[in-house]
């Protein structure tokens, strides 16, 4: 059972829908408990994934005495039916830590941790994490670090699963010529060893904010364009940020080699589309699941060496890796890959073998579900 408190579709959410679905196709149960009155934002969004098993509580914030009281006893009565409790955020860690220590059936409790924040150490929080949960998992090994730091949890009880990509939509053989045609794009991408016809497309899939590097991007472009090199700019998503960046594009003079998408149902058809994706976040992103999609698609990728991205990724083998905010060095490096287009092959190929092995959500379920073995089993 995966609680999930959100009330939007955050990476949280995400990675909680994934992992149920995963589970259900390696044949296990699995049930997702998300927050009521989400059914637009989260529900119908896990159900697009294939979860096919969802519950609601309140899940309020904060102390909510009577709300909290009936979810917990909706939890106790669910406890029996379950060999692992997962949490997610805060509200449904604690819900479920006392209906463990209220109930005759408790179960192994395991928390993930998303985001690159430190753990209080007060008393509480010693018993939740020390005592309450049986495991941590972390999206990185940077936030387990932090964890162990905390001195909350012990060593051996936290453990870091990078990745969560959807591997079977994100393919390598996504076809994105279509997209770049529709959008007037002089597209095709040639076989290798014949130079491609169509000019490069450079794309960014996120969210509008001031974290995820667009303004970084723009100042990269703008050196590029005005050295004559042939590339088109994508920018996938939308955010409170993006009229700035509009604005930015259009001073830089780049208003005719940049399209803004917007919100696409299809994203990976999308991150089909791009020649290099780019991942330039001035800090760490907690799962960075856009950047696991970019390398099962087998796209050239050029990423900040920030949180999980400089803990996966090898410098010129499957990425290249550049400082967070520093527009030179972004590029040259776009410059070095705008000229390559064998070097571009060559790093999404690798790309795609690594997300592939390692961190699509079914690789990553595959060594949680270990773990809950192992919890089950224990005495």
């Amino acid at each position: 059972m995966h609680v999930v408190s959100c009330g939007g579709w955050s990476s949280d959410a995400y990675w909680a829908a994934r992992v149920c679905r995963e589970l259900e196709r390696a044949g296990h149960d699995a049930t997702l408990v998300c927050r009521r009155g989400t059914e637009a934002r989260v529900i119908s969004r896990a159900r697009s994934l294939g979860v096919e098993r969802i519950e609601t509580l309140s899940l309020r914030t904060g102390l909510r005495p009577a709300a909290d009281a009936r979810d917990l006893r909706a939890v106790l009565g669910w406890l029996p039916g379950a060999d692992v409790v997962h949490v997610h955020r805060s509200k449904e860690h604690w819900l479920a830590a006392i209906a463990n220590r209220v109930s005759r059936t408790r179960r192994p409790l395991v928390r993930t941790r998303h985001i690159v924040q430190p753990i209080r150490p007060h008393a509480l929080n010693r018993w939740l994490y020390r005592h309450a949960t049986d495991l941590v998992v972390t999206v990185s090994e940077a936030i387990r670090r932090q964890c162990i730091a905390a001195g909350l949890v012990p060593q051996d009880r936290v453990v870091a699963l990078p990745g969560g990509a959807d591997g079977e939509r994100f393919q390598p053989s996504k076809d994105g010529d279509a997209l770049g045609r529709e959008l007037g794009l002089p597209v095709g991408r040639a076989p290798a060893g014949v130079p491609p016809a169509g000019v490069p497309i450079v794309g960014l899939l996120s969210g509008f904010r001031v974290m995820k590097g667009h303004s970084i991007v723009v100042e990269a472009a703008r050196g590029l364009a005005a050295s004559g090199r042939p590339f088109h700019l994508l920018f996938i998503g939308q955010g409170p940020f993006e009229p700035a960046i509009r604005d930015s594009v259009a001073r830089a003079g780049l208003g005719d080699r940049a399209t803004f998408l917007g919100f696409v149902e299809d994203p990976a058809r999308a991150v089909g589309a791009l020649d290099i994706a780019l991942y330039p976040s001035l800090e760490s992103d907690g799962m960075s699941r856009v950047l696991f999609e970019y390398l099962a698609a087998g796209r050239a990728v050029i990423a900040s060496r920030v949180g999980v991205a400089a803990e996966v990724l090898k410098d010129g083998e499957s990425a290249l890796l550049v400082p967070g905010g520093d527009a030179p060095e972004l590029a040259r490096a776009l410059d070095r890959l705008l000229g390559d287009p064998a070097l571009r092959r060559r790093l999404g190929e690798s790309a795609a073998a690594l997300a592939h092995e390692r961190l699509t959500g079914a690789r990553l379920t595959a060594r949680l579900i270990d773990h809950y073995r192992r919890l089950s089993a224990a005495p």
